[in-house]
């Protein structure tokens, strides 16, 4: 028997209900969909740990190829399918369950498991027709389910570490733990709190992991030091959601630029890096900026409609991305942030970068 928690069952649901729509819908920055931006689908590929399948269209039938078997479904039955898995997906509460009537659904035409195959990038591929180039080219997409929590764009990890120097300020041992004894629910915004009520300054020292320092100045010189007042502020204020951050700190404009003429400097880098992240750059591994199968996401609506997201169209797709992530705080003692600590008689504090879809 299948089980799964409701992303991994999300997989199944948008295979099933892309196929019954025979379309892609784009959508816009605020999850909406783009009218006039629809994309006929000319086939759809996915790889599973048992073998690979093609579906295609032959009028109202779907010619579902495994291997050197086919099997002709109708559309309908797809349809059927979809949207019997969305009302099941809407009632569960438990964490990971099994739906029998899908699963003898998708074994008829020989799937056995309802995640992708863990080695390929991309959760599904689609053949589109884009009519405005007259090309049908093959978009890899990985899914991103509403339907259940929240997921991260960004995990956090000690390689998403930022070090920042406590200036103009001496403390001693007792200080120092009675301000790293704060155990509130804000703690570290306290700790940090505290801090600045002795008077200390903060002034962004460097990453804790070079190869992550390296691969945001590969995409841009100046994003450790803009993510870092970013995640200063997050830190400081009550603010959480990117375009808050970034519309504060563009006002602020720690690092001087010219606004003159109004350069969306902050929001610009911000959006190459997220959307970096999205193409797969890791903290922990070293960035070419080669960007993996997938180009985009497919994303799984509450209500179960599913927009789609491309460096196809690149614009969307970042303001998508910038539009609905926000930062949050992980665990600091997992990943060993938010204390003062000395070294060679220079105060420091660390800060660290999650980011998480709304």
């Amino acid at each position: 028997m299948i089980t799964g928690n409701k992303g991994e069952w999300s997989e199944i649901y948008t295979l099933l209900k892309v196929i019954a729509d025979k379309q892609l819908f784009a959508g816009d920055s605020n999850l909406n969909k783009i009218e006039n931006l629809i994309f006929p689908i000319v086939k759809i590929l996915r790889n599973e740990t048992d073998g690979s399948f093609e579906f295609t269209f032959d009028k109202d039938l779907v010619i579902v190829k495994n291997d050197s078997k086919e099997f002709r479904i109708s559309v309908a039955e797809f349809q059927k399918q979809a949207y019997f898995l969305l009302t099941k997906l809407k009632e569960k509460t438990n964490a990971t369950f099994s739906i029998p009537e899908v699963e003898t659904f998708i074994n008829s035409f020989n799937s056995k498991t309802i995640k992708a195959k863990s080695t390929v990038k991309s959760d599904i591929k689609i053949v589109i027709h884009d009519q405005r180039t007259g090309t049908n080219p093959e978009l890899g997409f990985s899914i991103k389910s509403q339907l259940g929590g929240a997921s991260t764009l960004l995990n956090a990890g000690k390689t998403t570490n930022f070090i920042y120097k406590i200036n103009k300020l001496n403390l001693s041992a007792i200080q120092i733990k009675e301000i790293n004894s704060i155990n509130t629910r804000s703690k570290i915004k306290d700790r940090l709190e505290k801090l600045k009520e002795l008077k200390g300054e903060f002034t962004f020292d460097k990453l804790e992991s070079s190869v992550f320092e390296n691969n945001l100045v590969l995409i841009d010189s100046a994003l450790p030091k803009i993510i870092s007042e970013i995640i200063f502020l997050f830190f400081t204020s009550n603010y959480s959601k990117t375009p808050d951050l970034v519309s504060k700190i563009s006002i602020l404009n720690p690092l001087g630029y010219n606004l003159i003429n109004n350069h969306p400097f902050y929001s610009y880098k911000i959006k190459r890096f997220l959307t970096d992240i999205a193409l797969g750059m890791m903290p922990s591994k070293v960035w070419t900026g080669e960007l993996d199968a997938t180009g985009g996401y497919l994303v799984v609506k509450d209500d179960g409609e599913i927009l789609c997201y491309h460096i196809y169209n690149r614009n969307e797709f970042e303001d998508y991305l910038f539009t609905n992530t926000k930062l949050e705080t992980a665990s600091s003692s997992r990943h060993e942030f938010g204390k003062v600590y000395e070294e060679k008689e220079q105060l420091y504090f660390k800060l660290n970068l999650q980011i998480r879809f709304l």
